[in-house]
């Protein structure tokens, strides 16, 4: 299941939103959506639902993700859900404010690139390697976004 929401989540969701929003206005800059669906996907619902799971069930991520079945890790989990909870608020708010969009792309893509590094220097799990190469690709793609916007 896991797997399959961060598919859907981090690409196909965000593809689609793309596509369709391409077809349905024609001359669109295509790279404002790219930045406004994957900001609105990855930074906003998949972080904020991450925030929801590590804040009320910490020992899913401790033990399914990181391999740590200490009772401890908990609080610590949760302080991260905390994070990626207000994170993904900015995200989902993005659609609403569309100033808001680069600025949580910033702020999603660096927590991501982050994350995935961060990844990189453990041997993990089936889902931990999910997370790395997943992480690592939302990074890319919001990065050059960003860049997209500087120019």
């Amino acid at each position: 299941m896991y797997f399959i929401s961060v598919v859907l989540l981090l690409l196909v969701f965000p593809a689609l939103s793309v596509l369709a929003e391409a077809l349905h206005i024609p001359g669109a800059d295509v790279m404002w959506l790219i930045g406004k669906w994957f900001v609105f996907w990855g930074c906003g619902v998949r972080l904020f639902l991450a925030g929801l799971m590590q804040t009320f069930r910490p020992e899913f991520t401790a033990r399914s993700i990181f391999d740590i079945d200490a009772p401890a890790a908990h609080a610590v989990v949760r302080e991260v859900g905390f994070g990626n909870l207000a994170m993904g608020t900015l995200g989902l708010a993005s659609l609403a404010i569309p100033e808001w969009v680069v600025p949580a792309a910033v702020v999603g893509g660096l927590y991501y690139g982050l994350a995935g590094v961060g990844h990189a220097f453990r041997k993990g799990n089936f889902k931990e390697q999910v997370a790395l190469w997943s992480d690592l690709a939302i990074f890319v793609v919001l990065a050059v976004f960003v860049a997209s916007r500087l120019m």
